[in-house]
């Protein structure tokens, strides 16, 4: 029998395969050692996908994308690195071949043979250059399409995209701002409607050069509703699929859980809602299933505010309800606790809870040692009568390393930072503008058990937009979100995006042994 050695190499290759795609290089570009292989190292290729911004003829449409300089001294390159590349383009907008899957205006389109309309155009719509400073695009109207892209060499670790689309007027006027996201095969959103007034979809977007099928289900009060989607909906190489959720079951619910898995492939996925009479905004998908859900940054002028949960797992949840403010942490008086049956989808009217200071909701477990899984969201509306705007905000996981905000403005961006268990040192740092301006850092301390609401730094010089990245220095986890607010016509426009880990890196492992197979 043969004996053939893995080199440590080719193990912390596959490693980085399953994890995300990582360089394998270290600071100064040298080759790797046994012991630098166990520290983090960057990602070399990341995906984001941006769903199509919106059906109106009045939409006009701004997307500012951004990769965070590296640390000094981390900018030098491998020989085996990858280019350096960073660009999002125009997917082709095509609808399946089945009545579930209906075009956001309610039209049938045709498809070839591969499912899609028209070839996607070869000129990105935004393309970053360099690490440290954003770039930005902008379209106008209803036919722009939904975005798929890739980063790549220094660019890739961090990539961030914002998409925000302003509507004056219509079903679908309102601010709606999401991060553009990367592929996966398993979402949640709590928080979409089946109401009357409401019209939700779920937007599909596949980045692969293979078609994906993705499946939707949908959970209310009751349980899981009975749909006539059976055979998946079909997303194309390089297409995006919008799928109203009305035309899945003819079941009404006014809050319903959304859970898109994909049977074959990996797309991007995000809910667009929009309300009649309150405007609309993107649902962007919670964080994975946990027992402690951290909803940061319900702003102090919120006049509703809507606790969607789901429990998927086999356990009902009892969940504990606390709002974190700026000096410490209460519970409602009349909703300290939240009972979620399994597989059924809860929710409670939480009315004006900030009580004209910003907050961040904390669910936790009602019971020590007895932790069950959920996920949940926010619907928040501000401003009175015809004059309301609705926003969400996802339970989101924590800033981690690294986390980015791009598309901040001279004036209307918040930060909110919620430490919800120990204190923590965050370094707050404001990139240079995307058409002049000088960075801007500031370190914040967030006291714990409090959430910290404040107007992140804003570059001197700034011309245009700007980026802003949380760093996390020392103390416990700090969960993130930014609101940006446009004021229209009386009407307080405004859109909440969370701050996750950018996972930029990829940690590496150290060998202990000798990996080795057999062979005759």
């Amino acid at each position: 029998m043969k004996r053939t050695t893995i080199s440590l190499i080719a193990v912390a290759t596959a490693l980085a395969a399953v994890t995300g795609f990582a360089s394998l290089t270290v600071p100064d570009g040298t080759e790797p050692t046994r012991g630098d292989l166990a520290l983090p190292l960057p990602v070399e290729r990341t995906s984001l996908l941006c769903p199509a911004p919106s059906s109106s003829e009045l939409a006009e449409t701004h997307y500012t994308s951004f990769t965070p300089a590296r640390k000094q001294g981390g900018g030098q390159k491998g020989a085996d690195a990858p280019p350096d590349s960073a660009e999002l383009r125009a997917s082709t907008a095509v609808l399946a071949d089945t009545d579930d899957a209906p075009a956001e205006d309610g039209k049938k389109k045709d498809a070839d043979e591969a499912g899609a309309k028209k070839p996607a155009p070869d000129k990105p719509v935004v393309a970053v250059k360099e690490p440290g400073k954003p770039v930005s695009a902008e379209t106008d109207g209803g036919e722009a399409p939904a975005l798929v892209g890739t980063a790549t060499g220094s660019l890739a670790p961090g990539w961030t995209t914002q998409q925000t689309t302003s509507v004056a007027a219509g079903s679908g006027r309102g601010l709606l701002g999401v991060s553009c996201t990367g592929p996966d095969t398993d979402f949640w959103f709590p928080g979409a409607s089946l109401a009357e007034g409401r019209q939700d979809y779920v937007h599909l977007t596949n980045p692969d050069d293979t078609g994906a099928v993705a499946d939707i289900e949908l959970h209310g009060k009751d349980g899981t509703l009975k749909t006539t989607l059976t055979e998946g909906i079909p997303v194309p190489a390089g297409s995006s699929v919008p799928v109203l959720l009305s035309t899945l079951t003819a079941e009404k619910a006014d809050e319903v859980t959304v859970h898109v898995t994909t049977r074959t492939g990996r797309v991007g996925a995000v809910v667009r809602a929009a309300d009649e009479t309150d405007g609309s905004d993107w649902l962007a998908a919670s964080a994975d299933p946990a027992g402690t859900a951290v909803l940061p940054g319900i702003p102090a002028d919120a006049t509703s505010v809507q606790l969607v949960a789901f429990a998927p797992g086999d356990d009902d949840a009892d969940l504990k309800v606390q709002l974190a403010g700026p000096t410490g942490t209460i519970t409602p008086a009349g909703h300290e606790l939240l009972h979620v049956k399994s597989g059924m989808t809860a929710s409670v009217d939480l009315a004006d809870i900030t009580k004209g200071e910003a907050g961040s909701l904390i669910l936790s477990p009602a019971e020590k040692g007895h932790a069950t899984p959920v996920v949940a969201a926010l619907r928040v509306v501000r401003g009175k009568g015809d004059k309301q705007e609705i926003g969400f905000i996802p339970a989101t996981a924590p800033v981690g390393e690294r986390a980015t905000a791009a598309d901040n403005r001279a004036k209307g961006s918040i930060l909110s930072l919620n430490a919800p268990g120990k204190a923590a040192e965050v370094r707050v740092t404001a990139s240079v503008g995307t058409e002049g301006g000088a960075q801007a850092v500031k370190t914040y301390t967030v006291k714990a058990g409090t959430t910290l609401a404040i107007t992140p730094p804003v570059p001197a010089g700034l011309k245009g937009s700007y980026a802003v990245t949380v760093e996390t220095l020392s103390g416990g986890p700090v969960h993130a979100s930014r609101t940006l607010e446009i004021a229209d016509d009386g009407i307080p426009m405004f859109t909440v995006q969370t701050l996750p880990d950018d996972r930029g890196t990829v940690v590496v492992p150290e060998a202990e042994q000798d990996l080795s197979v057999l062979d005759d």
